[in-house]
């Protein structure tokens, strides 16, 4: 094959480009000592390219290949393909150099960006060419994140015979998926799908689950890590408790549900909630008033636990367990809808969430299932009037549902959440079921039915009655003593304004808080929206620059529950092809440019 000769190098950048941590002068520089490399070319993002004005440039340099580098060089590639026929060469031969796809966007971006650019120009994969050295492994596995995702890896890497740690912060595993009342498209309970693998994980005798604990530190060679995991005190004996309620009876401090979206509270010692693996209580050390006293006040659990199962002197503890694999698994968080404030949240007593609505529509919920609206109740304890969710409250004669709230904009998150849409749909249907005479609207932009049996599920939302309007809404407001939604209508290319009861916000989904925290421990990137970054999007979307950590579920970027899951299971085969062969991969990130150019040569025949 060999190395052609008079190889023209572009480097392009899109005018709205967010900036990655590049060298273009440098890489510029690299290229030209490159084999073949006849000319090299920094252009600008103003002009676009003109294919005609780049024909007569390649024909007059007799360029016969041409490698467009840059962060999205997709987006020019019609033009410079266009401007290779011109020049009466051949549109096959102009090659691609990604650097965002490739994983420029970290700290060594620039010296990543040369490899990337030395494959392109060998006519190599980068994959191929930066394929990283081979380790053992050590058979057992740390899964963090105690989500649907984490959930399915464990199970089926423990299924198949081998040791697995499952680390989850809060005091239960089930994640966000515990808290939705339906799955969409087929409406089928979610706890009834999610519950049994929960007891199947809390049961499983290859799989060591540590709740309410943290990673603190990873150490070692892909293959061979070492971890340490701080186990935070729980203050109640988890294999002992029988979940009689007692202690939470007597406790007299009561503080918002986490679980319940903050809709309703739970006390400071509690179960987050009836299904919880372990099924056992846990006391909140910043509510509770024994261990903010210094054991001097109140203490009413510890008196009415019979079986004594209370320990306040229980301390912290940290753990250290050594695996070969890792598997992230850390979900997400709902975007704030209080940053947004012409929706109200937070003012209006009756704009709700999706995750508090997923609570208040759920039978086992604050109501039992029942919609209905926050009234106006005096709290006995404060003396102060709060809005609440009563089961006999009054019940909204209107919803209006507002899609994409802090996604697809550029001023929170540019990129689509991809469940909106259709858990939207699924609430529009909730509210039909369980209130058949209110009024239901939708507001979207785009409605993105993607997924199997999706769209179909879109078509019978439209024939239940629900008022779907194509559009963004711009406020709510209060007109007339009554919430108003204003809002267009393009098909109609109208402005529209509804009163209604309630406003359900469906908020997008954000990277967890801590993701930032947990990159710098494990030692891998997050890309610019800050979602941990894959190897490769197309052909290794679970892998990580990092041998032997991989990434699941929506840690990676927003999915739904199936892909998820899917996800979560090609992380299992990978992980068991590792320990099965006792041979897994070294870390791509340690690969030199000039190891990566060397292979690229041998492979090309140079």
């Amino acid at each position: 094959m060999g190395v052609p000769k008079k190889i023209g190098v572009y480097f392009c950048q899109k005018e709205a480009a967010l900036p990655m941590p590049v060298d273009w002068d440098a890489v510029a520089e690299y290229a030209r000592g490159l084999p073949g490399v006849a000319h090299v070319e920094v252009r600008s993002p103003r002009p676009a390219p003109d294919p005609e004005v780049l024909a007569h440039e390649i024909k007059k340099r007799d360029l016969k290949v041409v490698v467009v580098a840059g962060d999205s060089p997709g987006h020019f590639k019609p033009a410079f393909t266009r401007a290779v026929a011109l020049a009466g060469g051949e549109p096959t031969e102009v090659r691609l150099a990604s650097f965002r796809q490739h994983g420029a966007g970290a700290d060594d971006g620039t010296e990543r960006a040369k490899a990337v650019v030395a494959c392109a120009v060998h006519g190599v994969p980068f994959g191929l060419a930066a394929s990283p050295r081979p380790t053992a492994v050590n058979p057992a596995t740390l899964v963090i994140g105690g989500g649907v995702a984490g959930i399915q890896a464990a199970l089926e890497i423990a299924d198949a015979g081998q040791k697995v740690y499952l680390v989850e912060k809060t005091g239960t595993i089930g994640g966000h998926m515990a808290m939705f009342d339906k799955t969409f498209p087929t409406l089928d309970c979610a706890a009834c799908i999610l519950t049994p693998k929960m007891v199947a994980v809390g049961q499983h005798e290859k799989i060591d689950l540590m709740t309410y604990a943290e990673v603190q530190d990873v150490a070692g060679e892909p293959g061979a890590y070492r971890v340490k995991v701080l186990k935070k005190a729980r203050f109640v004996d988890p294999d002992a408790c029988v979940a009689c309620h007692a202690c939470m009876e007597v406790c007299p401090v009561a503080v918002p549900s986490e679980f319940d979206g903050g809709i309703t509270t739970r006390k400071a010692i509690y179960m987050p909630f009836p299904q919880a693996v372990p099924n056992a209580y846990l006391v909140d050390a910043a509510a509770c008033t024994y261990i903010l006293s210094g054991g001097k006040k109140c203490g009413a659990c510890l008196r009415k636990c019979a079986k004594e199962l209370i320990h306040f002197d229980d301390r912290d503890e940290v753990v250290e367990i050594e695996v070969g694999s890792i598997v992230v698994a850390t979900g997400y968080d709902v975007f704030d809808a209080r940053r947004i404030e012409r929706y109200g949240y937070g003012v209006h007593p009756n704009v709700l969430t999706a995750l508090e609505f997923e609570r208040l529509t759920n039978a086992s919920g604050p109501t039992g299932g029942a919609i209905v609206m926050k009234t106006l109740r005096r709290n006995k304890r404060t003396k102060q009037d709060e809005w609440v969710f009563d089961a006999e409250g009054p019940r909204p004669g209107s919803v209006a549902i507002v899609h994409c709230v802090g996604s697809r904009d550029k001023k929170y998150n540019p990129y689509c959440s991809r469940v909106c849409c259709m858990y939207s749909l699924k609430f529009a249907h909730l509210v039909k079921e369980k209130l058949p005479d209110a009024v239901c609207y939708e507001f979207y932009i785009d409605m993105r039915a993607f997924g199997k049996g999706y769209e179909e599920f879109f078509e019978r939302i439209r024939l239940e009655e629900v008022f779907v309007v194509r559009g963004r809404s711009a406020k709510v407001v209060e007109k007339d003593g009554r919430m108003t939604i204003k809002g267009e209508d393009i098909l109609k290319d109208r402005l529209v304004e509804f009163p209604v009861d309630m406003v359900l916000l469906s908020v997008g989904l954000e990277p967890a808080c801590a993701s930032d925290r947990l990159a710098g421990i494990l030692g891998i990137d997050r890309d610019e929206d800050g979602w941990f970054r894959e190897t490769d999007y197309n052909i290794d979307p679970t892998g990580t620059e990092r041998g032997g950590i991989h990434v699941a579920g929506v840690c990676q970027g927003p999915k739904d529950i199936p892909d998820a899951v899917a996800q979560a299971s090609a992380v299992a085969a990978r992980v068991l092809k590792s320990v099965v062969s006792g041979r897994g991969q070294g870390s791509r990130a340690s690969l030199t440019v000039e190891e990566i150019e060397s292979r690229a040569r041998a492979l090309a025949g140079a």
